[in-house]
């Protein structure tokens, strides 16, 4: 099995563009090291190609524009993607998370949803979520990308997380080397379809034993466990969900629902009422990686008072 560590390569487009153009070195590197740029500043980069000062003829011009083009297309393709992989502090590579300790006026809570992508639910979630200006974490079934690659495509090109949560979503014992095979082939296939190489896992059913989060933990992934769970796997009705869900709530929380794996009408029906609530309460929303970023800030502060 091919190990995780593929080196990045340049979008043909872009290569193809900069040999065309002569756009400088520097614009290069600094859109490849800043996928998060604006288009905003991409288009200003792009812009600031500089053209021949002697007059072209019309197909020439027409073949350098079609060149600029495509290197913004491909600028912008690159910004979607949130990065190569996740920028989870070393301490928290191996560790099991439930929640991140921060200070009470730090009103952050974090959306987590299991099991997709599946049909229909998945989009149903991202369009409430493009609707509000949320970010949340998609921990995805490697089968499930493997059968609608194009609803993990839109989770990553609308600047959500990705995590691992097998390919199988098996509860039962598992030797190292099925271990392996579920989270590996997972991975691999969330970096085929999207660029992205995940560092994040969650088990099913939140089991701790059975050989996948032994196998995660020593493969330095960041075991992503629940503080607030919405039990709605249960189908428990719209009110008691969106009540489950808030009975732990905390600063620093974070939310288990699911957007797969069967009926998650309810979630659908719920996730709005949720979101609501939470920014009556004051709550704002981040990823798994700016959750742990924000503790980790918190704690290498304290340690430099000490």
């Amino acid at each position: 099995m091919e190990k995780n560590n593929k080196s990045f390569l340049w979008p043909q487009g872009i290569l193809i563009a900069l040999l065309a153009v002569s756009a400088s070195l520097s614009l290069g590197v600094m859109m490849l090291l800043k996928p998060n740029a604006s288009d905003a500043q991409i288009k200003q980069s792009t812009n600031g190609i500089n053209l021949p000062k002697t007059p072209a003829k019309a197909g020439t011009r027409q073949r350098v524009e079609n060149l600029k083009a495509t290197m913004l297309t491909s600028w912008q393709q690159q910004a979607k993607v949130k990065g190569l992989s996740y920028p989870i502090p070393p301490r928290f590579q191996g560790a099991t998370i439930q929640a991140a300790t921060l200070s009470p006026n730090q009103k952050v809570i974090a959306l987590t949803f299991d099991d997709g992508p599946w049909p229909e639910t998945t989009v149903q979630v991202l369009n409430i979520l493009k609707e509000n200006n949320i970010k949340a974490t998609f921990f995805v079934i490697g089968q499930n990308v493997k059968h609608y690659p194009d609803l993990i495509k839109r989770i990553v090109a609308e600047g959500h997380t990705i995590g691992n949560h097998t390919w199988h979503h098996w509860y039962h014992f598992m030797n190292p080397q099925v271990a392996a095979y579920e989270i590996d082939n997972t991975t691999e296939l969330i970096y085929e379809v999207t660029g992205v190489k995940t560092n994040l896992f969650r088990p099913p059913g939140g089991i701790m034993h059975n050989g996948l989060v032994s196998y995660a933990r020593n493969n330095k992934y960041a075991v992503i466990m629940w503080s607030s769970d919405s039990i709605d796997y249960s189908r428990p009705g719209t009110p008691r969900l969106i009540n489950n869900v808030f009975r732990q709530a905390k600063p620093g929380g974070i939310v288990l629902m699911h957007d797969g794996g069967g009926n998650r009408s309810q979630t659908v029906q719920a996730l709005p009422e949720i979101i609501s609530r939470f920014r009556k309460q004051g709550y704002s929303f981040v990823t798994i990686p700016e959750l742990l970023e924000m503790q980790d800030k918190n704690q290498r502060i304290i340690a430099n008072k000490k």
